[in-house]
């Protein structure tokens, strides 16, 4: 099994681009896996994981309600926003400066084989992450990412999640509101829920503006001790 992670950090980045480069990768590991079975060999899968900052951008899941999005292509252009209905698991979410996102591309043969491991492992990772600057995050039963004030009036939303997996290969992932403009979250029902909030870390922790490198550093630690992988 190879837990070795080539870690990217691909700046400030357009969403199709990156989404793109994403395929590509997840293709690699699929081709070879396939490759591998076809012809009885053994050879070692890569993994990935992606750090991006994009501009503003809405993403829906393939089970999602396009009637989440609550503003027009006019409107969308006035923004400055994109939208893409694209291949992941959830609704509705948004990207945009000031968020922290992720997209590993793991072949979870050389780690675990279990989806739903997998995605409370993503999430005890921002949780641990927010632990760090003095925040009790948790997970909201039904509801994948991570919350603040779950069961209570207060309970808002900070990092929003969606995947997809084929062969136990993963792509898409996280996106965890640092200095986000929250704003742009009024245009949408976030993850197509109801009645709830959404938050950033510099509101939460009343400071103007949190270097997104310092959230990373700390959250790339908890990673690398949760899945035992090394980063190269």
């Amino acid at each position: 099994m190879n837990k070795r992670i080539k870690l990217q950090n691909l700046g400030y980045k357009d969403y199709k681009e990156s989404w793109d480069y994403q395929e590509s990768l997840f293709k690699e590991i699929l081709d070879l896996k396939i490759k591998n079975r076809r012809q009885n060999l053994n050879e070692e899968t890569p993994n990935y994981l992606l750090m991006v900052e994009h501009p503003h951008v809405y993403t829906l899941g393939k089970s999602g309600d396009v009637n989440n999005l609550l503003i027009s292509e006019a409107e969308l252009e006035k923004k400055q926003a994109k939208y893409y209905k694209i291949n992941r698991g959830g609704d509705i979410t948004y990207h945009g400066p000031g968020q922290l996102v992720g997209y590993p591309i793991l072949d979870l043969d050389n780690f675990f084989t279990d989806i739903h491991k997998y995605l409370r492992f993503l999430e005890e990772c921002i949780i641990l992450t927010l632990t760090d600057y003095g925040l009790k995050a948790e997970r909201s039963p039904g509801e994948t990412g991570v919350w603040l004030d779950v069961g209570t009036a207060f309970a808002r939303k900070i990092c929003a999640m969606g995947v997809r997996a084929s062969r136990w290969v993963t792509m898409h992932g996280f996106a965890l509101n640092v200095n986000a403009d929250l704003g742009y979250f009024d245009h949408i029902i976030p993850c197509g829920i109801q009645g709830k909030a959404v938050t950033s870390l510099n509101v939460e922790l009343g400071r103007k503006d949190i270097p997104l490198a310092e959230v990373q550093e700390k959250f790339l630690k908890h990673f690398a001790d949760l899945f035992e992988a090394d980063f190269i």
